[in-house]
């Protein structure tokens, strides 16, 4: 008899596993995951629990079980099924999602969704008693990046939503193999999701209690009443609030980022770059940017690897919006999502009559009826309230393994992650931020472009258009401790790294006097490539108040090479002309938003605000309410 076999709970998880299920558990000789699979079966009382391990026969049972359950349908394509959630559960639940702290950090956390820690466990633990009565739970390892490598986070589910652990056997690479021989045992992060009492569609009903709780202390994440993947796939943006308070505590980086790779075909060369964008701020078409290659769409782990600034995709697929994929814009993903044979998950979008998936901006004639989140669907139909009901939610996704994608980059699975030379911050902007720009150091990029960055509403968001709102380092809905300190954690990370990479802010946005974009959307693979070249001293630049812009021929030189455009000295100057009035406003709506959201952020950081606040006003006395590229000098 093994030392777990003695354990307080080795005779429930007798009783509520199969042998073989237990003995895969126990295999593993791993008492913090014996025990947490133990206490959670025991406050959420499932009749019987499965346990995965990394053979495709297990992949299979959830794929087959979430059909029979029908959790997912068989779609007309080979390996393609739909998922749908319930009317009121397809996106993040900001109010239900709270970051449990101690109570002497609360105070610290303004606007981060902090709750006391014991009053959150007790409301939480009390939902979750008894939910998953009547249904088999399931549990499942992963890991997050490469296995055994100096990235991997290990992480362990249970969940009754069949439909979840198919989703993280697309999105994650399994990691019952990495547990095994772990070194530190007790090191990995725990998730435990239910959807809860269900309705004769399959579709969670307490959405009163619907609650996606991050324990920072503990390392652990409850999920409950909810099926939306962003709230109850635990690996998702639950682990990543986990791993970016995990990086300040340890001194690393988690950081809601792509990670890239710009070709040089000429030169036969390669250079990683990462970007953080904001929603609807173009950083999936970055990231998928035709002739380039992708390493990761969403999530990057960054570590100082012999002195160099190294990265990770902590993922091993996409949960995309797929709203507005279509053969123009996304070539490349929307001929995966065309292609029989591919095992994708769909949810949210119309099941035509011809039980083929239809969505919004998809470029394609769409049905009149079939059946959506909404349940039986035809044109015009309307909700309680007299709303129409559109065929396809504006949230609809998709999940695929990465390695679907023809452009993928085979350093995704490099477990030493890649060089990484160059960083990208894109915000959304109509009137003041050029489309891209260098900073002239590490620390400047951070405070002056990172923590400044604004995106501005769209249609796609409740309330006015074209508000412009704070998006610090584009992680604001993530940060889990301070952001004063998470500031000062990346500031700090490249100490000890041979060279920093260069940071560029972008922004694609810019309008005319006629209301129109000023260029054309892919003339962010111009600018891309303006950074790389400069990042190998084959680009020239003019000294801007912020930084350095390019010069006007080098631009003329790229349009043509990379987009057969030209590319007039009209338009050159009213793109990287500097805007000194909405910088200053800019620069004060930083200074306002860190004050009321990070009043403990270290005095230095303000001053360099007020300082460039100071400076800015100073130029507008010199030159006017702008300054032409090439003009200012210091």
């Amino acid at each position: 008899m093994s030392d777990l076999d003695k354990n307080r709970y080795a005779p429930l998880l007798k009783e509520k596993m199969s042998p073989e299920s237990y003995l895969k558990l126990t295999a593993l000789d791993n008492l913090k995951l014996f025990e947490f699979v133990g206490e959670y079966v025991e406050l959420c009382q499932p009749d019987s629990v499965y346990m995965c391990d990394d053979s495709d026969e297990d992949a299979e049972y959830l794929r087959n079980t979430a059909l029979e359950l029908k959790e997912e349908k068989k779609l007309a394509k080979e390996g393609h099924t739909i998922h749908y959630d319930g009317f009121f559960d397809q996106g993040r639940a900001p109010g239900a999602t709270k970051n449990l702290v101690p109570k002497d950090r609360v105070a610290r956390m303004p606007g981060l969704q902090p709750l006391e820690r014991e009053e959150g466990l007790a409301e939480v633990l009390g939902i979750l008693k008894g939910i998953m009565k009547g249904k088999q739970a399931v549990v499942k390892l992963s890991c997050e990046g490469p296995t055994h490598s100096p990235f991997s986070v290990a992480c362990a589910q249970i969940s009754d939503s069949f439909y979840v652990c198919h989703s993280e056997e697309l999105l994650y690479r399994r990691g019952y193999e990495h547990f095994k021989s772990m070194e530190d045992k007790d090191k990995f992060f725990r998730f435990v999701h239910s959807a809860g009492k269900l309705d004769e569609n399959g579709n969670s009903v307490d959405l009163d209690k619907r609650r996606i709780y991050q324990d920072l202390e503990d390392y652990i994440v409850f999920s409950a009443n909810n099926q939306y993947a962003g709230n109850s796939v635990g690996l998702k943006k639950h682990s990543m609030r986990l791993a970016i308070n995990l990086s300040g505590r340890e001194g690393w980086l988690c950081e809601h980022m792509f990670v890239m790779s710009i070709l040089d075909d000429k030169r036969g060369r390669k250079t990683h770059f990462c970007g953080a964008f904001p929603s609807a701020c173009g950083k999936t078409s970055t990231a998928m940017l035709p002739g380039e290659k992708i390493i990761g769409d969403d999530i990057a782990y960054f570590r100082n690897i012999n002195g160099e600034f190294r990265a990770v995709n902590v993922e091993n697929g996409i949960f995309g919006i797929i709203k507005d994929v279509n053969a123009e814009d996304d070539p490349l993903i929307f001929k995966t999502l065309m292609t029989p044979g591919k095992e994708i998950i769909f949810s949210n979008v119309l099941t035509g009559p011809d039980n083929q998936p239809y969505w919004l901006g998809m470029g394609v004639d769409i049905p009149k009826e079939g059946w959506n989140f909404s349940g039986p669907w035809h044109e015009g139909k309307t909700d309680a309230k007299g709303n129409p009901i559109s065929f396809a939610h504006s949230n609809a996704r998709y999940t695929l393994r990465l390695w679907y994608l023809e452009n993928i980059d085979a350093a995704y699975e490099d477990k030493n992650g890649v060089n990484v030379q160059g960083i990208i911050y894109g915000g959304r902007d109509s009137d003041t931020s050029v489309p891209i720009e260098e900073a002239p150091d590490w620390k400047s990029g951070i405070l002056v472009k990172a923590c400044t960055l604004e995106s501005e509403t769209t249609s796609a968001t409740i309330g006015k258009e074209g508000v412009l709102a704070p998006q610090p380092m584009a992680n604001l809905d993530f940060i889990s401790y301070p952001i004063g300190d998470y500031i000062a954690n990346n500031i700090r990370f490249v100490q000890g790294i041979k060279k920093a990479p260069r940071i560029y802010t972008v922004n694609y946005f810019l309008k005319g006097k006629d209301g129109e974009f000023l260029t054309s959307k892919l003339a962010k693979k111009v600018w891309l490539h303006w950074a790389e070249r400069r990042i190998h001293g084959e680009a020239n630049a003019h000294r801007a108040p912020l930084g350095f812009i390019p010069v006007y021929e080098d631009l003329r030189e790229m349009f043509r090479e990379y987009l057969e455009e030209d590319f007039s000295r009209e338009v050159y100057d009213e793109l990287f002309k500097f805007r000194v009035d909405p910088w200053i406003a800019k620069i004060h709506r930083a200074i306002r938003f860190y004050e009321r959201m990070a009043p403990d952020c270290p005095e230095e950081y303000f001053n360099v605000w007020h300082s460039l606040a100071h400076k800015l006003e100073m130029l507008k006395g010199k030159y006017g309410p702008s300054i032409a590229p090439g003009a200012y000098s210091e």
